[in-house]
């Protein structure tokens, strides 16, 4: 099965932009890595008006388009998947990162930064990981905010080569 890694932390705290250093320093050691975003406010990604978006209101369950570099699937679906029945769609890949997805029982990584976080949002028994400016707890491997390099060298030693 592939690990699933949740980056998680409050708003604005930095999780995108430390996933963008995370998934470049993966990929630069060779792995193939699958992403998935959680949206609590629901999303579009059809243009109004293109070929994909007139296929979905013409009443269309699922629309996919295809081109030599990509592929993408819109899925109608009645009520949110869980993130393992996300998960069952994303295949060919050596790692999972989640971004938000705080909920589920997935391994976590909290992202904090100090100057705009009060407290962390996990508990230090949820973490696999922190990525911070400060220590938040002693008994939780603590990586910097500037460089991926050392949390995906621990990856690659306790989830990847241990599963």
């Amino acid at each position: 099965m592939v690990p699933v890694i949740s980056i998680v932390g409050k708003s604005n705290c930095g999780k995108t932009t430390y996933l963008e250093k995370l998934i470049r320093e993966m990929k630069r050691r060779g792995y193939k890595v699958g992403t998935i975003k959680h949206d609590v406010h629901g999303f579009d990604m059809d243009r109004p008006g293109k070929d994909t978006w007139r296929h979905a209101q013409a009443g269309a369950d699922v629309v996919c388009i295809s081109s030599p570099a990509k592929m993408a699937m819109i899925k109608k679906v009645e009520q949110e998947l869980t993130l393992d029945e996300v998960v069952s769609f994303v295949d060919g890949v050596d790692i999972i990162f989640t971004e938000g997805y705080k909920r589920e029982g997935k391994r976590k990584i909290e992202v904090f930064r100090q100057a705009v976080c009060d407290r962390p949002l996990c508990s230090k028994e949820e973490l696999l990981a922190v990525v911070s400016d400060v220590v938040l707890y002693d008994d939780v491997p603590h990586f910097g905010l500037d460089d991926a390099a050392p949390l995906a060298d621990f990856l690659v030693a306790h989830v990847l080569i241990k599963g």
